[in-house]
C-alpha cells in the first residue's frame, strides 16, 4: 500500500514536470502566455513587432487622421417649403365650406451634411447643396459644441459654399495640391454619413478629371472608392499625409438605393480654394467668358474639318457681341491652345477660362479650315442668365439624310421655337427612327442652318446641297432651342 502511494506521487510529479516543460516551450515559442486552451482549437496570435504591411507605420493611418478629425464638422440645415395640398382644396364646393381661400400649408425640410474647417477663425468649406436656400444652419464640432452657421457665399456652378461660425482657435486641415494626385494614391473620406457620427473610410484615387456627368456646370471631379454616403456631402477627402485634396460631393448609386457603390466624387481642392477666395473677396465667383458654344472634336467631325481627332474644342456657336465675336472667332474654328497651353477638349477650355478673371487677356491658337490662326480675346464676366451653349455631337449612321423631312422656316414657326428673327434655315418636321440622321442626333424641331458649311435659307437650298453632296458624309449646322451645334451624318 505504501509502495503504491509512492508510485502515485512519483507519477504525479513526472506529469507536473512534463506539463511545465511543455508550457515553458509554448510560452517561449509564442511570445505570449497561453490560457485556457482546453479544446483542440488552433490559436493564432498576432506579432505586434511583425513586418510592415505598407502602411506609414504599424498603427495604420491613425496618426495621420487623428489631427485632422477635429477639423471635420457636421452641418444641419432647414428650410420652410410649401407642403403639397390635397386636390380637395381646389374644389370650389370644398372651399365654400372652408371660407373660400385656403392658405397653403408649410412644412420644414431638414438637411444633413458635413464641412471642413479651413481657418482658425471659423471659415468652413462645404457643398452648396448642403446649405442651399436654408433658413437655418447649425454647425456641430467633433467635441459636440454647436454654433449657428452664417452662409458667406455659394457657387452652384461648382457646388461649393463657404460658411462661418463665431469661434476662434479652431482646429484646421492643411490644404493639399489636387493637381499632383495619381490614380492609386490612398484616399480617406471623412464626414457624417446618415447622421451616425464622424466616420472615416479608406480607398484609393480611382480617376481624376472626371466630367460630363451633368452634376455641376464646372466638373473636374476626383473619383474614389472610399465610401461616400448621404451625409458625407461637404466632408473631407484626404491624402495619405492627411492633407485636404477634395470636398466630397456626389456618388453614383445603382438601383436608386442612395447607398455607396464604390464610385464617389469630390471637388478638387484647387478648384474649391479658388471658389472660396472669390467668395471671400467679391461675395460671388467672377468667371471669364468668351461667348462661344463648344463641343467635342469627334473622329467624324475631325475628318470633316481636317483637324486631329479628340483634341481642341470645336466652336459651334458664337454669341453676338461676345468677346469671341469681337476677336473674330467663327463657327467651325477649333481652339487648340490657350496662352500656350494645349486644349484637350471643351471641358478643359471651359475650366481654364472659368478660372480666369473678367477683363483678362488670353491668346488663342485656332485651326480654321486647316490653317493655324492666332486670336487675342479680352474676357468678360459670364452672364448669370446665359443659357448653356454647349452640346456634344453624336455621330455615325448609314444613309445620308434619308428619312428626314423638312419645311421652310416661317416667322410663325420661328416664334414657336423661340428663335431670333435673323435665324434662317429649314425646320425638321420628321426624322425616321432608323435613319442615319437620327443616329447622328438630329431631332424633330431642329433648324438646319447650314449644309456642308453652306447657308440654307429654304427647302430648295437644302435639297440642292444634299443632292450635290451625293452619298458622302454630311456636316450640318443645327439650331436647337437657340443654341447651334455641328452634326455629322455618315452614309452606310
Amino acid at each position: 500500500m505504501h509502495i503504491r502511494h509512492s508510485i502515485a506521487i512519483a507519477v504525479a510529479v513526472c506529469i507536473f514536470v512534463i506539463g511545465a516543460a511543455i508550457g515553458v516551450g509554448i510560452t517561449s515559442w509564442s511570445g505570449r502566455t497561453v490560457f485556457g486552451s482546453s479544446r483542440g482549437i488552433p490559436v493564432y496570435i498576432g506579432q505586434k513587432d511583425g513586418p510592415d504591411t505598407g502602411h506609414p507605420n504599424a498603427e495604420g493611418f491613425a496618426p495621420v487622421l487623428a489631427p485632422v478629425l477635429p477639423a471635420v464638422v457636421s452641418i444641419t440645415s432647414s428650410r420652410i417649403v410649401s407642403a403639397p395640398q390635397s386636390p380637395f382644396f381646389n374644389d370650389p364646393f370644398f372651399r365654400h365650406f372652408f371660407g373660400g381661400q385656403v392658405a397653403p400649408q408649410q412644412q420644414r425640410e431638414m438637411g444633413l451634411g458635413s464641412g471642413v474647417i479651413v481657418s482658425p477663425d471659423g471659415y468652413i468649406l462645404t457643398n452648396n447643396h448642403v446649405v442651399e436656400k436654408s433658413n437655418d444652419v447649425k454647425v456641430i464640432l467633433s467635441d459636440k459644441r454647436q454654433f449657428p452657421g452664417k452662409v458667406i457665399g455659394t457657387d452652384p456652378k461648382t457646388d461649393i459654399a463657404v460658411v462661418q461660425i463665431a469661434a476662434t482657435g479652431l482646429p484646421t486641415v492643411t490644404l493639399g495640391d489636387s493637381t499632383k494626385l495619381r490614380v492609386g494614391d490612398y484616399a480617406f473620406a471623412i464626414g457624417n454619413p446618415f447622421g451616425v457620427g464622424e466616420t472615416a473610410t479608406m480607398g484609393i484615387i480611382s480617376a481624376t478629371g472626371r466630367n460630363g456627368l451633368d452634376i455641376e456646370d464646372y466638373e473636374d471631379f476626383i473619383q474614389t472608392d472610399a465610401s461616400i454616403n448621404p451625409g458625407n456631402s461637404g466632408g473631407a477627402l484626404l491624402d495619405a499625409r492627411g492633407q485636404l485634396i477634395g470636398i466630397n460631393t456626389a456618388i453614383l448609386s445603382g438601383g436608386g438605393t442612395g447607398g455607396n457603390e464604390g464610385i464617389g466624387f469630390a471637388i478638387p481642392i484647387n478648384m474649391a480654394k479658388y471658389v472660396m477666395d472669390q467668395i471671400l473677396r467679391y461675395g460671388k465667383v467672377e468667371r471669364g467668358y468668351i461667348g462661344v458654344g463648344i463641343q467635342e472634336v469627334t473622329p467624324d467631325l475631325a475628318k470633316a474639318f481636317h483637324v486631329p481627332p479628340e483634341k481642341g474644342a470645336l466652336v459651334g456657336e458664337v454669341q453676338p457681341n461676345s468677346p469671341g465675336a469681337k476677336a473674330g472667332l467663327q463657327r467651325g474654328d477649333v481652339i487648340t491652345e490657350l496662352d500656350g497651353q494645349p486644349i484637350t477638349g471643351p471641358n478643359d477650355l471651359r475650366l481654364k477660362v472659368g478660372a480666369m478673371a473678367p477683363a483678362a487677356t488670353v491668346h488663342l491658337k485656332v485651326d480654321r479650315a486647316g490653317e493655324s490662326k492666332d486670336f487675342t480675346v479680352v474676357l468678360e464676366e459670364t452672364p448669370s442668365t446665359k443659357k448653356a451653349a454647349t452640346s456634344p455631337s453624336a455621330s455615325g449612321g448609314n444613309n445620308v439624310m434619308s428619312g428626314v423631312e423638312v419645311q421652310d422656316l416661317t416667322s410663325d414657326i420661328r416664334n414657336q421655337l423661340g428663335l431670333d428673327p435673323d435665324v434662317k434655315g429649314v425646320v425638321v418636321t420628321n426624322v425616321a427612327d432608323a435613319s442615319a440622321a437620327a443616329t447622328a442626333g438630329l431631332q424633330r424641331g431642329d433648324v438646319i442652318e447650314q449644309v456642308n458649311r453652306q447657308p440654307v435659307s429654304s427647302v430648295a437650298d437644302y435639297d440642292r446641297l444634299v443632292r450635290e453632296n451625293g452619298n458622302k458624309a454630311l456636316v450640318l449646322l443645327v439650331n436647337r432651342g437657340g443654341n447651334t451645334t455641328f452634326l455629322v451624318v455618315e452614309p452606310e
